[in-house]
């Protein structure tokens, strides 16, 4: 059977975020009820302005209802500025104890201005072919 792999999207003002959330049967042990996820992110500069993505927040609900929070400066090591039009790319992933769960959050951007704004990152389902059904 294929996996399938959704894409979730938001956009708050001028940004706009997509996820892809993938399964990674080869790094998990459902046997030791470990799981892993990677996801792919895609933030998108649609204004006229350059916004800078300065944190990072994170809340990871495993299929028991479980909720761990995670924050931290930039993604991936950096704090990258989109100019009007840039797209920044990136990967990373989370483990679970359970074979499902969803994510969502947020970013918090600086304008050119200096203000600060949340965007929010959308809520995306992690579901595994170990889940007895599917959250999403």
């Amino acid at each position: 059977m294929a996996e399938k792999n959704f894409t979730y999207s938001s956009t708050t003002g001028e940004i706009s975020v997509t996820v892809q959330p993938y399964f990674l049967q080869s790094h998990s042990l459902p046997e030791k009820s470990q799981f892993m996820w990677s996801y792919h992110i895609q933030i998108e500069n649609l204004g006229d302005s350059p916004y800078q993505l300065l944190n990072r927040f994170w809340h990871i609900t495993d299929g028991n209802g479980q909720i761990k929070e995670v924050s931290g400066e930039g993604v991936i090591g950096e704090q990258p500025i989109l100019n009007p039009g840039e797209l920044f790319e990136y990967t990373s992933g989370t483990p679970l104890h359970t074979p499902s769960g969803f994510m969502h959050g947020h970013y918090e951007m600086e304008t050119s201005e200096g203000a600060i704004i949340r965007v929010e990152i959308p809520a995306f389902s992690l579901d595994s072919p170990f889940a007895n059904s599917s959250i999403h």
